[in-house]
């Protein structure tokens, strides 16, 4: 038995084995590590995991007991403090603040694409990270509906020369939509150029907060929204959500190779598969596939992306979107915890592309 006192040198030479499995470095070269403390055989130290919604952390936390406990003593008390900072990109051209700007598209209407974006921004806000939700279907805006702020206005405020506005704030995240500068039943008849400046003065005019995430609700198909954001603002990367039906996944693969060619050049994060199976509540364990299955799996090993996540059918998605309650805002739940899956997922994808560990992605070929 080791008799020699714990030092911080081999504390930090036991942590070098510690490998940190997305990014494939070990936590010391990574600076992950803080805050070494010893005290006889106590010791403890703090993790700065990338993301708060590190799906690893509890294998993380484990391998560091492990590797103090074998490489440095084996009587040690080692007490490991998690913490996160999200792994920072360049922040957004013309929007300061804003680390990550993740768009979330879909090649057609009617997928679930703004279910999507709401209950994501919502199970990423539960993991502490700060977001932010802005609805660019400027044509169609439901934010405001699926967050049960329908009458909500923002506040403005002069800054210099400029008219900035505030957010809504619900549930922990940032909103800003279209639909609560026009009344819910006037029609917003623009041609393209119009709308996407339209869209341009709602990002720019809007005064968000430090955030770690963007989530932009795009519209259905690939317009002028679409190339307006991928050039105006840069983007950390893109969603493509579908179903498993042979119509939308057509669709979607269209939405997904807009977003990786060269004109644009937006990376894909991964693929969302919305509606994947029907799970009756009482009924928990049981899986229908009611429209189909494997398609999204199939559009991702297409296309060389991961399959972020599978949204099953479930009753409490509609009525919480129909509520103004996202079902992500009760993480144990059949919906919460696809979310929260989804969240964790979208986060991993994040931190490993700011890594520069990501092998670029190729179009596939047309058949």
């Amino acid at each position: 038995m080791p008799t020699s006192p714990i030092t911080p040198e081999a504390v930090v030479a036991a942590l070098r084995q510690v490998e940190e499995p997305d990014l494939k470095q070990d936590l010391v070269t990574l600076n992950m590590v803080q805050d070494i403390r010893i005290d006889g055989l106590a010791v403890s130290f703090t993790v700065v995991l990338t993301t708060p919604a590190c799906p690893l952390k509890e294998l993380i936390q484990n391998a560091c007991i492990t590797a103090i406990r074998h490489l440095v003593h084996p009587e040690a008390e080692v007490t490991v403090n998690l913490t996160a900072r999200v792994n920072r990109s360049a922040e957004r051209p013309g929007l300061p603040g804003v680390q990550h700007l993740v768009a979330v598209a879909s090649g057609k209407g009617g997928v679930g694409k703004s279910t999507v974006s709401v209950n994501l921004a919502v199970a990423l806000a539960q993991t502490g990270a700060r977001v932010g939700l802005l609805d660019a279907d400027i044509y169609g805006p439901s934010i405001p509906i699926m967050l049960g702020q329908e009458d909500a206005q923002p506040l403005a405020e002069t800054v210099g020369e400029r008219t900035l506005m505030h957010p809504i704030e619900r549930y922990g995240i940032y909103l800003m939509s279209i639909g609560f500068l026009v009344s819910r039943d006037q029609a917003i008849v623009w041609r393209g150029p119009m709308a996407s400046n339209a869209f341009k003065q709602l990002v720019t005019d809007t005064q968000w907060p430090d955030l770690d995430y963007l989530i932009v609700d795009l519209p259905p198909g690939t317009g002028d929204i679409h190339i307006t954001l991928s050039q105006q603002f840069p983007l950390t990367g893109a969603l493509i959500v579908t179903t498993p039906q042979a119509v939308a996944l057509s669709d979607a693969r269209k939405a997904l190779a807009m977003f990786l060619a060269p004109a644009i050049n937006v990376p894909v994060l991964g693929v969302v598969e919305n509606m994947a199976y029907f799970t009756p509540p009482e009924l928990p364990d049981n899986r229908y596939y009611l429209f189909g299955q494997g398609g999204g799996t199939a559009l991702a090993t297409e296309f060389q992306v991961p399959l972020l996540g599978q949204i099953p059918i479930v009753e409490e998605l509609r009525e919480g979107a129909d509520r103004g309650e996202p079902a992500a805002r009760v993480p144990t739940s059949i919906a919460g915890e696809a979310f929260a899956r989804l969240a964790r997922s979208v986060a991993q994808q994040i931190s490993i592309r700011n890594s520069g560990r990501v092998t670029p992605q190729q179009v596939a070929p047309s058949a």
